[in-house]
């Protein structure tokens, strides 16, 4: 395995490229700078950040395109995901003009979704992860995720802690640009600290929310 180097401005020019030239035949040509300029790259920082944050895997290039109207055959981002449980993690996005820095909770199944709603509205930890997305919040990172447009049934539509309940998933992300640290290898460090400040977060969703 390779030591990770950084992440170099090639990888966001070959999705830049990418975007105008999203075809089979562009991708076949180009395939050697997107294992040389992503993948490797992602792959060592992967390994280098396993023994704190776990194993990860780099999702496909490909995009799945049977019920999409678009059928461009890629993706014009690669993402990677270090789980701690099914759907809830580390996440960290390559695109043409950003790195995206991420964590949370991303899935969900109904028995998982019930118990995040208790959660949330049991005193104890609901307050807990209120404090722990205000802190996320203040770190610059934005709060996301999937969420109904009112409370669910059985909950007051007042309740102390309703935007939180609205949510079916609960990620928070920051987008940071092409910072001049990424191309070095300190870029290990400056992503575990992002990592860090969200270990609350995924940590609360991981004893309060799973599978």
């Amino acid at each position: 395995m390779d030591t990770f180097k950084g992440i170099q401005a090639a990888a966001f020019r070959f999705y830049e490229d990418l975007e105008e030239n999203n075809n089979r035949e562009w991708w076949l040509e180009h395939k050697a700078t997107y294992d040389a300029e992503v993948r490797e790259p992602l792959t060592a920082l992967l390994s280098e950040l396993e023994p704190q944050f776990g194993p990860a895997k780099i999702f496909r290039p490909n995009r799945d395109i049977r019920f999409s109207q678009d059928k461009s055959p890629y993706k014009t981002a690669q993402g990677a995901f270090a789980a701690t449980q099914e759907g809830v993690g580390f996440y960290i996005q390559i695109s043409a003009d950003t790195l995206l820095i991420g964590g949370g909770y991303h899935s969900h199944t109904p028995a998982q979704l019930a118990r995040f709603r208790a959660a949330v509205d049991a005193p104890s930890s609901g307050e807990q992860l209120q404090r722990i997305v205000d802190a996320v919040a203040a770190a610059g990172f934005a709060i996301e995720g999937e969420k109904l447009k009112t409370v669910p049934r059985g909950f007051d539509k007042d309740h102390p802690r309703a935007e939180l309940l609205k949510h079916k998933s609960l990620s928070a992300g920051v987008e940071v640009g092409q910072p001049d640290w990424l191309s070095s290898a300190a870029a290990k460090d400056e992503i575990a600290a992002r990592w860090e400040e969200l270990r609350p977060l995924v940590e609360w969703v991981s004893e309060h929310a799973s599978p």
